[in-house]
């Protein structure tokens, strides 16, 4: 009996569930008809074109009647060209101002024009089959760089063996002169 209760438990559960289901799908049919309108075809797109029009028409009824609207109207151009990007590039450096930065520029620009004209004729230079095979060469490269570098550690070995002979050869040369007075000076 408890199992059939499980049961039953259940399958209300899922019949709650269908109709609440069945409900909001309902609710959600409603506001989709509100939000779009009820489905029709091209006579409900021409009644919302001359919906639009009646608007238009009104705001422009109402703004021919009041002069604060007139004149913001008049102003939208003006607002349209302080939003262009170029427009504090036209404000802020006149046309002449600018020759006058390329003319003061001049001596620059025509050594950067025979620098790139130099480049341009060592362009073959570039082009040579020497330069195309330095890729080859980059393994010997890489081996004759590893045996600069076992050298220097050896010439560094190398001068830290001589620092130390030297060392011991000034203490005997020091050293030398005082035993050799001692042993002549005593027969």
């Amino acid at each position: 009996s408890r199992a059939s209760g499980g049961r039953g438990g259940a399958k209300m559960s899922a019949v709650a569930m269908a109709a609440e289901l069945q409900q909001l799908q309902g609710r959600l049919e409603a506001l989709e008809e509100r939000v779009f309108g009820a489905p029709g075809g091209p006579a409900d797109a021409r009644k919302i074109a001359d919906g639009l029009v009646k608007v238009q028409v009104a705001l422009g009824n109402i703004a021919s009647k009041r002069e604060r609207v007139k004149t913001l109207y008049k102003k939208i151009e003006d607002v349209k060209k302080y939003l262009d990007p170029q427009y504090i590039d036209r404000m802020a450096v006149p046309d002449a101002m600018k020759l006058q930065f390329i003319l003061a520029e001049e001596p620059s620009i025509l050594a950067q024009a025979a620098l790139l004209e130099q480049v341009d004729s060592l362009k073959p230079y570039l082009d040579s089959a020497h330069i195309k095979a330095a890729p080859d060469h980059a393994a010997r490269l890489q081996r004759l760089s590893q045996i600069h570098i076992q050298q220097q550690d050896q010439c560094e070995a190398v001068t830290e063996n001589i620092r130390v002979l030297l060392e011991d050869y000034n203490r005997m040369v020091s050293f030398f002169p005082a035993v050799l007075l001692a042993r002549l000076g005593k027969p």
